[in-house]
């Protein structure tokens, strides 16, 4: 019998395809973690962690995607320039959802030396018009709605579950 070997991609056979998102009512996380795995390339069989293999991703009707909650006017952005009193923050309705889009990512990807050539394949844009078209990237669509084991509703009361009821010290009738 003889053992299969691992594989493990090198950087000469990397293709990196063009991919076309539309953010249009999708929230914001959702959509980051999405691209996060599309510029990784983690959703390919051939998937090596130090090879670079992820995709170019489009990102286009930018300010027509959301964000959950109050988020858009309590969360803070922080920069810092390394002086005393140099902090700065900002939120995501001053920096708009654009930017607000590549920092939710950026703070998806991995923080090693690949991340700054994943962030070069982002490219998100306001609204429809992108200046990508000669590359012919490939539509994907994501799902608007929530996920369908969070849209069930509990089954918490005890006829449901058909469970026998607890008598005092932890003893079953």
């Amino acid at each position: 019998m003889t053992a299969s070997k691992t594989y493990s991609q090198t950087a000469s056979e990397v293709e990196h395809r063009w991919v076309l998102i539309d953010a249009t009512g999708v929230p914001i996380g959702r959509l980051a973690s999405f691209v996060a795995t599309r510029l990784i390339g983690k959703y390919q069989p051939t998937f090596t962690a130090h090879i670079d293999s992820g995709d170019h991703v489009v990102v286009i009707n930018a300010k027509q995607s959301w964000l959950t909650g109050a988020k858009y006017k309590e969360k803070k952005y922080y920069s810092y320039s390394g002086y005393l009193s140099g902090i700065k923050e900002t939120t995501p309705r001053k920096v708009g959802k654009a930017s607000a889009i590549e920092r939710a990512v950026a703070g998806m990807l991995p923080k090693n030396k690949l991340q700054t050539a994943r962030l070069k394949r982002l490219h998100v844009y306001a609204d429809e018009n992108h200046a990508h078209a000669a590359q012919q990237p490939t539509p994907i669509v994501i799902n608007k709605n929530k996920p369908a084991s969070a849209a069930k509703p509990s089954t918490n009361s005890r006829a449901e579950r058909s469970v026998a009821p607890r008598t005092g010290a932890g003893e079953v009738k």
